[in-house]
């Protein structure tokens, strides 16, 4: 997808009513969006602890150019509410993040976690039906066996579609601290669970324990200077991954240079222009989302203002800087006060690694092309995501002259804000988080010319 305005509505799905109660309305929010390693599925947590499933239609054959739309496939209750009473602790249900494990078989197979423990859950399809048993009634009730005459081979019979979701695995007592993400390691055998000071690597075999592989927490917390934001593998390389810190710098690790990592072999941070220092800096530093690019070659990562390319080649600076919203800049000190300035807004790599997107405020969302340098402000919302219609560009303006369309800095609405958003992994279909309604697009331009 060109970081440009040929991007249409496939499809608007929003979660809730919105005439629903505010508990109701707050436990429909999206808190995580992923889709599978084919784009057939897209998964979606909630701060309800409910996972949505949807799947993509198959194209039609009378519209070719429709490339089908994403509907519900199944819904499910993740997590509960629990209560620690050794802490006195209350544990949300929240759905902090989901990821897909590769599919082995017919099924598939994919982790959510929220602040405590994780759960491996099995998605199957059953479209037949075993009928005939010997010992029980078409109800499932047991026959009385005197009234069993004969023994019949039961058959397997076609029925409705059914979607079973089933706990396969519940990985628990992992984490003292919130868990913020979760990575499937490339082996297909292990993935990794990091909290604000430790990272914990798992085989997915084994829930009973986990091996600590990095743990940043002093021996006084008085002397603790930052904490961990987020961690991914590396796409190929099973040995090597990237976590990143509340002080924005990212650390490359590798596996094979010992069993605590707390070394890294890599540190990826900009030095800090001291002219340009205040009270907002650190704060607006800190990297809330890191990705390694499908290539393995570059890393992304989202600060407040800014989306940052590494290439991990080179540690000194970022090979590339993009400002998302750097007219909020005069305006730290009012999302400073309504906590905004906390927001920890997610970033994507399109399939080719050749467009970046991230989310803003007042459900503007932007895409960055690397090649052109071209880049471009979209708004997901009901009124602009009507089934195929094209999406306008936004722009938004800081005093001086003021375009027909554009929207003035003073009038954004910051209760409004993409923090959540994915890229499918080979087509340019985007699916975007904007509170409780979720928003698929895609590049019907490109669809057509390929």
């Amino acid at each position: 997808m060109q970081a440009s305005p040929h991007c249409h509505a496939n499809v608007s799905q929003p979660s809730s009513e919105e005439s629903t109660s505010g508990g109701e309305w707050e436990a429909d929010i999206i808190s995580t969006v992923e889709f599978n390693h084919t784009g057939e599925l897209l998964a979606t947590g909630d701060k309800g602890g409910r996972v949505v499933i949807f799947q993509r239609e198959p194209e039609s054959k009378n519209d070719p150019y429709n490339q089908g739309e994403y509907n519900v496939y199944s819904t499910f209750q993740s997590h509960e509410p629990e209560f620690d009473y050794l802490k006195s602790l209350e544990i949300e249900e929240k759905i902090n993040k989901i990821k897909w494990l590769p599919q082995q078989n017919a099924a598939h197979a994919l982790l959510s976690t929220n602040d405590k423990t994780i759960k491996l859950w099995k998605i199957t399809e059953r479209d037949k039906k075993p009928e005939g048993y010997n010992l029980k009634d078409e109800e499932g009730k047991l026959k009385d066996l005197c009234t069993v005459t004969s023994l019949q081979v039961p058959v397997l019979k076609p029925t409705d579609l059914m979607v079973e979701v089933t706990p396969r695995k519940i990985f628990a007592n992992g984490h003292t601290y919130h868990v913020n993400s979760i990575s499937v390691n490339s082996d297909c055998e292990t993935y990794m669970s990091a909290d604000d000071l430790r990272i914990n690597l798992w085989h997915l075999a084994i829930t009973d324990r986990s091996f600590n592989i990095v743990d940043i927490k002093p021996a006084n917390m008085e002397d603790l200077t930052e904490v961990i934001t987020a961690s991914e593998f590396h796409p190929h390389h099973c040995n090597l991954f990237v976590y990143s810190s509340s002080k924005g710098s990212l650390r490359l690790c590798d596996m094979r240079a010992s069993a605590l990592c707390d070394k890294h072999f890599k540190l990826f941070e900009e030095p800090e222009d001291p002219s340009s220092r205040s009270f907002f800096s650190e704060i607006i530093s800190s990297v809330s989302d890191v990705k390694f690019s499908h290539s393995g070659r570059y890393m992304l990562a989202r600060d407040y203002l800014t989306v940052k390319v590494w290439d991990l080649n080179m540690e000194t600076r970022p090979v590339e800087i993009y400002q998302v919203h750097d007219y909020l800049r005069s305006k730290l000190c009012s999302l400073y006060e309504n906590d905004c300035i906390f927001d920890k807004f997610e970033c994507a790599w399109n399939g080719s690694d050749s467009v970046i997107m991230t989310g803003a405020y007042n459900n503007f969302f932007r895409m960055f092309d690397r090649n052109t340098k071209r880049d471009v402000t979209l708004e997901a919302s009901r009124e602009s995501s009507k089934p195929r219609a094209v999406l306008k560009p936004r722009r938004v303006c800081v005093g001086g002259k003021r375009r027909k369309d554009d929207i003035s800095v003073d009038s954004l609405d910051f209760t409004k804000k993409i923090l959540h958003t994915a890229w499918h992994p080979t087509e340019n279909i985007i699916a975007i988080a904007a509170t409780n309604n979720l928003y698929i697009f895609q590049d019907k331009m490109n669809s057509e010319m390929h």
